[in-house]
């Protein structure tokens, strides 16, 4: 997945990093609430050497400390020294707990050594602080004094005195909303991306073409009244129209001396809106002034008579079995009858011999000397066999392929199935393509493009 990809990932999946935003949010306030205040009270030690009379002696003084810091930075947070203030004040606490509120670390290149020690009081925290120092320094005096001496050569001393702590160190309001709002948005476009890769649905118009072996010549966005009426009007000026439009003049230019006038609409799957885009596709003909046969051959599951709200009977069957003709059965949808609707008439057993056979065949001929343009829906190319053996019997398919619904695979064996029986795909359609899209943009169909009055045209 390249940056290109990454990003229109993001893009599709924003919700996914705001709620991801909004969720580190709530558990960061969610953990701050319930964490305990706590506080942190800090102090310095200082280590020297005690024989240090010449310059030398200071020097080699101080790299001996030096070399001593990280092992009193040890003996500060000793389960030993832990029980000695435990003891001094009484606490109702055990060495190992107080060894795991005290915190010790040498500065860097000095002899100093940090302290801080943290308790839920902070009058506590300090007194805890001053008796580690206080049994620090006795304890070092007691490991570095010789046998037989009475001094130590080594010196501690309280640099800086245990302070009262006036604020919790923790929890941390700021820090803690900050570090979830930043886990928040990685972890959902980290999701984003990863469900994008994972995704094998076709969701961009150039991989739709690569995949089916056909350009991309229409792009339908969604449309909720579409999908309740499955037909547009062929006189609006909405974005589904101007689709269909768009749709059907490339169809007139896609082969200029020889065009595709037998056309079989069909899809990899069901519920991919095949049969609304062979309806809309035989209005907008009928309405650029084209006589369309619209033939409704999904036998199985037939929609277009329903779609368009005609008299269900008679149809395509009854005319494949010769019981009649389709002059007979044919029925005239509109004002200026350019358009004419064939059904698919009673259930058949065998769809898919019906389909493939010499009498659709003459049909379509018949048909052809008839009209401008037959339009066929057909059955989805995949799970039955009924369009395969039609796609041989037509100038040209045309794919219906859902974004974010049909996969790579299903794009993928359809074309294989149309090249085994060396069917044409002459084109496909991007269909219900969500309007917040990229692509809905990239094609201009974000933007209506309305009539104006002439005083305000421009």
């Amino acid at each position: 997945m390249d940056f290109g990809e990454m990003v229109r990932a993001l893009r599709r999946g924003w919700w996914m990093p705001a709620l991801g935003l909004l969720l580190g949010g709530l558990a960061a306030a969610a953990i701050t609430l319930m964490t305990t205040a706590v506080y942190t009270s800090h102090t310095q030690l200082f280590v020297s050497t005690t024989d240090s009379s010449s310059t030398a002696e200071v020097f080699q003084g101080n790299q001996f400390a030096e070399k001593r810091i990280a092992s009193y930075a040890e003996l500060l947070t000793s389960q030993e020294l832990a029980a000695r203030v435990v003891a001094d004040l009484g606490l109702d606490l055990t060495p190992g707990e107080l060894v795991s509120r005290i915190d010790a670390a040498p500065v860097s290149g000095t002899v100093v050594l940090d302290v801080g020690v943290t308790d839920p009081s902070p009058e506590q925290a300090q007194r805890i602080a001053r008796t580690v120092a206080d049994e620090f320094v006795t304890a070092v005096e007691e490991l570095e004094t010789p046998a037989g001496a009475l001094t130590s050569p080594v010196k501690v001393t309280v640099f800086g005195a245990a302070d009262l702590p006036g604020s919790p160190s923790a929890p941390q309001p700021v820090l803690n909303l900050a570090v979830g709002l930043v886990i928040g948005v990685g972890v959902g476009a980290a999701t984003a991306v990863v469900r994008a890769r994972l995704d094998r649905s076709v969701k961009d118009p150039d991989e739709v073409a690569d995949l089916a072996g056909a350009p991309i010549i229409g792009v339908v966005l969604r449309d909720d009244a579409l999908e309740d009426d499955h037909r547009i009007d062929p006189q609006s000026s909405g974005r589904s129209a101007e689709a269909y439009r768009h749709l059907q003049t490339n169809l007139q230019f896609l082969d200029v001396d020889t065009p595709p006038r037998v056309l079989m609409v069909s899809s990899a799957m069901p519920s991919e809106g095949k049969t609304t885009v062979a309806v809309n596709l035989a209005l907008s003909l009928a309405d650029a002034g084209k006589r369309v046969a619209l033939i409704e051959a999904d036998l199985r599951r037939p929609r277009v008579i329903s779609y368009l709200g005609l008299v269900d009977g008679a149809g395509l069957t009854n005319v494949l079995t010769g019981q009649a003709q389709v002059e007979e059965v044919e029925q005239p949808y509109g004002k200026d009858g350019a358009l004419v609707v064939v059904g698919a008439g009673p259930t058949a057993p065998n769809p898919a011999q019906l389909l493939a056979s010499g009498a659709m065949r003459a049909l379509l001929e018949e048909l052809r000397a008839g009209h401008d343009y037959v339009i066929l829906d057909a059955p989805p190319l995949l799970p039955v066999a009924d369009a395969t053996g039609l796609a041989v019997l037509v100038d040209g398919v045309l794919l219906s392929v859902r974004h974010g619904n049909t996969t790579k695979e299903q794009v993928q064996r359809t074309r294989a199935t149309l090249d085994r029986v060396g069917a044409r795909t002459i084109g496909a359609v991007l269909n219900i393509v969500p309007v917040r899209d990229d692509i809905s943009s990239a094609y201009g169909y974000d933007r209506e493009y309305a009539a104006q009055p002439a005083s305000s045209a421009g």
